[in-house]
């Protein structure tokens, strides 16, 4: 049996073999999407798949809406090649309980899936079409929070983004351009309302998204492709709205046992692939059962009932204590922790780090003693709850395949607000002493070391794509575990860098904690467990 729509009509296969399929017309869904498109998504990976898709569909389902999602992908264009056209846009949902059950549920909620690019002219043409229909009522975005990126560490334009603004509208390629000149095609064809809604998993994501969308406009105008006019439409919020949001859901790698699972059951083509531009994705989305999305409730044309699907909707300030709740706090901290350490230690597997009494101790300590002490409660979800199902359930689940080597990934742009908030709560609070803070620099100082690219029995292993890796090795290349006299002050520069740390960790203080920490950490074979020991003993 295929994922398409000619074998969903084989309702017995997906009866039998307990998997959910849809109910509602989904031709007619994807006539009326074509007709009056309403929500189109950028960013094509497992989250939009595994999560986002899913609640539209459970619209659907509800009889609470009958149009679907666009799908545009902005980066890797294999994704739309290899896994939404030959499943007719189907995906296979897979939730996995902690117990090891599972809920396998099929999505058709995904009507169109384009290539975000002018070098695809068809595609690029029909997202244009899209975003000149005032019916279109928001454009969401998972594009991880490098995507709204524009420039470097340094502060210098990309050179993709130099070259986008200096050709146009027109010859736009960065996501951020490519947005921008779409959100010029609205305008031009009535400036018509819409929400640009950024639902990655970074703080504040709303306003980066403006941000990086206003900077380009900017430029644009400069050089004469935009008129003033263009600038005050996407401006204002009454017209064009950059909802802020907090989502959470851990949606891994495909897991070889599902894979072998869905393969048994009859189900062909299932395998994953790996894309040209290295993305590992597969036809099935393996994910847990817990999900939050809190957005912004300021949608100028209107917006779906995702309330009916669990969505919070709710202000800006209320997003924003949910999001530094989730990120700075109670799961994203003890996310890079594990990540870092992890590929020290060698795991394989973020629930395998929760049986390593160091690991487990080190991020309850992160997170009950030094994290959880400057949230906000957001009162929609209660920090404490959410923390406890966090390390009692999330991170333990051995269903869920996720390894410290994904989690580590671009971890130079998430430090900032993973760790950086937190040390910026304790510098504003009259109550808390940020001198008193031993576990997050104790994982600042695990990343560094990570960075050396060795583990604890020193054995090489390949560290994660980083936008900053390049500069961060070099900055690092003269030091040599075993050796503490080849460390001459090289992280200090690092340590002060606004940009990676979102403040100047010398002047807040705690560089000479780091470095300690460091020094032993790189003391030689063992360091990092006996380091880890010392100080979670």
């Amino acid at each position: 049996m295929k994922l398409n729509r000619e074998g969903l009509k084989d309702i017995e296969f997906w009866l039998e073999n307990e998997i959910k399929t849809p109910t509602y017309d989904i031709e007619n869904t994807i006539k009326n999407t074509k007709e009056t498109p309403r929500w189109i998504h950028f960013g094509g990976g497992n989250i939009f798949r595994g999560f986002i898709a899913r609640l539209q569909d459970e619209l659907l389902e509800k009889g609470l809406g009958d149009i679907g999602i666009i799908a545009a992908e902005t980066f890797d264009y294999d994704i739309i090649d290899k896994i939404y056209k030959p499943y007719d846009n189907l995906v296979l949902s897979v939730g996995l309980r902690a117990n090891g059950e599972t809920k396998k549920q099929v999505l058709a909620s995904i009507c169109d899936s384009v290539k975000a690019s002018i070098r695809e002219e068809s595609d690029f043409e029909r997202l244009k079409k899209a975003f000149q229909a005032p019916s279109l009522q928001m454009a969401s975005f998972t594009i991880t929070e490098k995507g709204y990126a524009l420039k470097d560490s340094k502060g210098n334009y990309f050179n993709t983004v130099l070259e986008d603004l200096e050709n146009g509208p027109t010859k736009a390629n960065h996501a951020m351009c490519i947005t921008t000149a779409l959100l010029l095609e609205r305008f031009n064809a009535g400036r018509y309302p819409v929400a640009i809604v950024s639902m990655d998993n970074c703080s504040h994501n709303g306003e980066k998204l403006k941000a990086s969308v206003l900077d380009v406009a900017d430029k644009w105008l400069e050089k004469g492709f935009v008129n003033q006019a263009f600038i005050d439409y996407i401006s204002d919020e009454s017209k064009v709205s950059f909802p802020w949001s907090m989502i959470d859901k851990i949606t891994p790698r495909p897991a070889k046992e599902i894979e072998e699972n869905l393969t048994s059951l009859g189900l062909e083509e299932i395998s994953p692939v790996i894309t040209n531009k290295g993305t590992f994705i597969a036809p099935f989305v393996n994910a847990e059962i817990p999900e939050y999305l809190v957005i912004e409730d300021n949608f100028p044309n209107g917006r779906p009932k995702l309330e009916e699907a669990g969505v919070y909707f709710s202000d800006r300030d209320t997003v924003n204590k949910s999001e530094t709740m989730k990120v700075t706090t109670c799961l994203n901290p003890l996310h890079t922790a594990l990540a870092v350490y992890g590929c020290l230690l060698g795991y394989d597997s973020i629930a395998k780090e929760m049986n390593d009494n160091e690991l487990k101790k080190l991020v309850e300590k992160i997170g009950y003693d030094e994290g959880i002490k400057v949230v906000v409660d957001p009162k929609i979800i209660n920090p404490r709850n959410f923390i406890d199902e966090v390390i009692n359930e999330r991170l333990p689940n051995p269903f869920i395949p996720d390894s410290p080597a994904r989690i580590a990934t671009d971890t130079s742009q998430k430090v900032a607000i993973r760790f950086g908030e937190t040390i910026k709560a304790y510098i504003k609070s009259p109550s808390l002493d940020v001198n008193a803070l031993q576990f997050i620099p104790l994982a600042i100082a695990g990343w560094f070391r990570y960075l050396l690219g060795v583990d604890d029995g020193l054995k090489p292993f390949k560290i994660s794509d980083d936008p900053m890796l390049s500069d961060l090795q070099e900055g690092l290349k003269e030091i040599k575990i075993g050796n503490k006299d080849s460390y001459k002050g090289q992280l200090k520069p690092f340590l002060a860098n606004k940009v990676i740390f979102g403040l100047d960790l010398v002047e807040a203080g705690l560089s000479e904690k780091i470095e300690l920490m460091f020094l032993e950490l790189i003391e030689g074979s063992g360091a990092v467990r006996k380091t880890l020991v010392k100080y979670l003993d």
